[in-house]
């Protein structure tokens, strides 16, 4: 399994807004956030719909608008033509512009418990639901669940690429991979690291990153396994992999990962990968909560952040990890269970100490120095280079 280090940055360019009920939400648990073609936020609440355009907030309920399904809303999305699409536990509700209207299972739809929607090129919306995955192109309505080759588990997220082709996250079942005609899966047969798919983003190559319960895998632009993503953001000894609860793609190109577990208090954060590092982010550098959920990426590459305790906006976000980083060292291999090296300039004082504050190492460290761990016991380390300090995972 192919482990990527993170460099855990201080980066004091970013700065973080955050918004709550104080602010016009409607409810404090956010469990999704779309961007509209005029950079307008919507936020699908446990309380209804909040609209943002920057400054105003705008709310919808089942009380103010009826043709809402339900208030608990845990999937929405903006369609190119305006319109703005809300998954419920009741069904599908539409708005478009003026009035909201709901579409259910006896209209067409495969399942009322709608997880994802998405449209392809050709406008048609394909929603994720408990029983499997639907195609509603306006008029008609297709269904695909276990009958016709879904596993069990139903469809969490769906993506569409460029070409046609359907890729959906299956709550229990891999990705399954749609051709019009046919399904092929991407399983842990075939490399994935869990089958239980979160969320899914495909980049300017052609790779899907697939956010799992265990991290994050990379399938390559031919559907074949390329590597592991299993530590984005460094949590607390025993648990070391990720479950990701969203992934998306920022202007620059650089992935975003949404982590979240639940110890006996909540841990999570976000982690930004730029091709070589990942760099996290929790509510120490001003994340509004750390039970994050989805994740969007707006006009301006700011970062919209939805959590069980509001909404974050990080702005200023850097193009690469190094840009406004005030470390200019890195850990590598991390985490690591034998020895490992730091990229640092020969002769820098270096110290280490465990978690309880016990000094582990203090020296001044050559460039091609490997300090050996195989005596170190498992768990989280801080690595201080002259006042810079980073996190130290031996496994």
């Amino acid at each position: 399994m192919f482990l990527i280090g993170t460099a855990s940055l201080s980066l004091q360019a970013q700065t973080f807004t955050n918004y709550t009920t104080a602010d016009g939400l409607l409810s404090n648990n956010v469990n999704c956030v779309a961007v509209d073609a005029s950079d307008d936020l919507w936020f699908g609440t446990q309380g209804g719909v909040s609209f943002f355009d920057g400054a105003t907030w705008t709310s919808y309920t089942t009380t103010t608008d009826p043709g809402l399904a339900d208030n608990n809303v845990v999937a929405i999305y903006v369609a190119d033509d305006g319109t703005v699409w809300a998954g419920t536990d009741f069904g599908l509700s539409y708005y478009n512009g003026s009035t909201w209207a709901t579409y259910t299972t006896v209209d067409g739809l495969g399942d009322d418990r709608v997880n994802s929607i998405t449209e392809d090129a050709a406008g048609d919306i394909w929603i994720g639901h408990s029983d499997g995955a639907t195609e509603f192109t306006g008029t008609v309505w297709t269904s695909w669940g276990t009958a016709e080759g879904l596993p069990f588990g139903g469809i969490s997220h769906i993506e569409v690429h460029s070409s046609g082709d359907v890729y959906m996250g299956g709550g229990l079942g891999g990705v399954q991979i749609w051709d019009g005609a046919t399904f092929t899966e991407f399983t842990e047969v075939e490399g994935l690291i869990n089958d239980k798919v979160r969320s899914l983003v495909i980049d300017d190559s052609d790779q899907k990153w697939i956010g799992t319960a265990d991290g994050i895998t990379v399938m390559s632009s031919t559907d074949l396994f390329v590597e592991n993503h299993t530590i984005m953001y460094t949590l607390p000894p025993p648990d070391t992999l990720n479950p990701v609860e969203d992934v998306v793609i920022d202007t620059n190109g650089n992935i975003w990962a949404a982590i979240y577990v639940d110890y006996l208090v909540s841990e999570g954060g976000i982690s930004m990968y730029n091709g070589s590092f990942w760099t996290d982010y929790s509510v120490a550098d001003g994340l509004i909560g750390p039970v994050v959920k989805q994740m969007a990426v707006d006009g301006q590459n700011n970062i919209w952040i939805t959590t069980s305790t509001g909404v974050s906006k990080m702005s200023s976000v850097p193009s690469s990890i190094a840009e406004h980083a005030n470390r200019d060292f890195v850990i590598y291999p991390n985490p690591t269970s034998s020895s490992f090296k730091i990229d640092v300039e020969k002769g820098a004082m270096v110290s280490i100490t465990d978690l309880t504050g016990k000094l582990i190492y203090n020296d001044n460290y050559q460039a091609v120095e490997s300090i050996d761990v195989t005596n170190w016991t498992a768990g989280m380390y801080m690595v201080n280079v002259e006042g810079s300090v980073q996190k130290l995972i031996i496994r």
